[in-house]
């Protein structure tokens, strides 16, 4: 494990008398555990570094800020976010962003705790958020805000922002204002490529999207079969959904299973390809008889 080859170098260096760890160092050491998920070792780091008489700077708050959120200690998060203005640290994108992150993993009951923090940090994302979670009103203004947000961030962050925006409303169950992200994140062309079609296959592409955002598509593309079916126009003779295959960047269990989990519950007819990891298919009669199932008053759409 990298952490355990990180720690052995470190108390290497800490015993030589010639070689003594320096600012980079703890920051790297930090940034390993918190990665990892090693809060207790971060911490402890991090009290060395203080003690040798260095500061840390934004990227190790960040990690550290990130670390703390996913093991849901929000009030330790907040006082690290302070601890950015005692050193003087303007917040940047990309810490915003961690912050946003953070507010994925943050209990229903403490998103507030997190939001003052991003409003603090970035007011017009702060709006937004806002807006998304109720505690302003204004449905039409949270398509404008959302926008006027995009507009005003740099371009390697705007992918990141729009899938957590949608992974929260996921986990609120805002699947409208899910849908209203996705729809800005297409127009903005900061999503390309989902869907994709070709006379013998209508293809889903999944696997550079976060678990909320896939989720998302995956509901986006089902009605959109649903309305071609309604036109009376045919559907080609397959139809897979590419979700990528290992270890995923925004899901520990890997977005295949849970995509796969995910159909099982629709009791959608798509089946893993054998030839083709991370693929699911169907064919078009099995995905029309399933599309004419779900037309019943009796479901909802999922």
């Amino acid at each position: 494990m990298i952490q355990d080859e990180a720690a052995e170098i470190f108390e290497d260096m800490k015993n030589s008398g010639a070689c003594k760890p320096d600012s980079w160092t703890f920051s790297s050491l930090i940034t390993i555990y918190s990665c990892s998920g090693k809060v207790s070792e971060a911490e402890g780091i991090l009290n060395m570094m203080l003690e040798a008489g260095f500061e840390p700077n934004i990227f190790v708050l960040t990690s550290l800020i990130q670390c703390y959120g996913k093991a849901q200690r929000t009030d330790d998060v907040v006082r690290m976010f302070n601890r950015v203005y005692e050193l003087g640290i303007t917040p940047d994108d990309r810490f915003c962003g961690c912050l946003l992150n953070v507010m994925t993993h943050t209990p229903r009951e403490e998103l507030g705790k997190v939001m003052d923090c991003i409003e603090k940090a970035k007011p017009e994302l702060g709006r937004v958020v806002k807006l998304l979670i109720g505690e302003q009103n204004g449905e039409g203004n949270f398509k404008n805000e959302a926008l006027e947000l995009f507009n005003h961030i740099s371009s390697d962050v705007k992918k990141p922002y729009c899938n957590c925006l949608i992974d929260l409303c996921v986990n609120l169950d805002l699947l409208e204002r899910a849908c209203d992200l996705l729809e800005l994140g297409l127009s903005l062309e900061i999503y390309a490529g989902i869907q994709s079609r070709s006379p013998t296959q209508w293809s889903l592409n999944l696997k550079s999207l976060s678990l909320g955002a896939a989720l998302t598509a995956l509901h986006v593309w089902i009605n959109d079969l649903t309305k071609v079916q309604e036109s009376g126009e045919e559907l080609p003779p397959l139809l897979g959904i590419n979700t990528g295959h290992g270890k995923h960047k925004y899901s520990e269990k890997g977005l295949a299973t849970v995509i796969e989990s995910h159909l099982k519950e629709l009791d959608a007819p798509f089946h893993e390809a054998s030839d083709k990891a991370g693929w699911f298919l169907t064919t078009k009669v099995a995905a029309e008889s399933w599309l004419e199932s779900r037309r019943s008053p009796n479901l909802v759409v999922a």
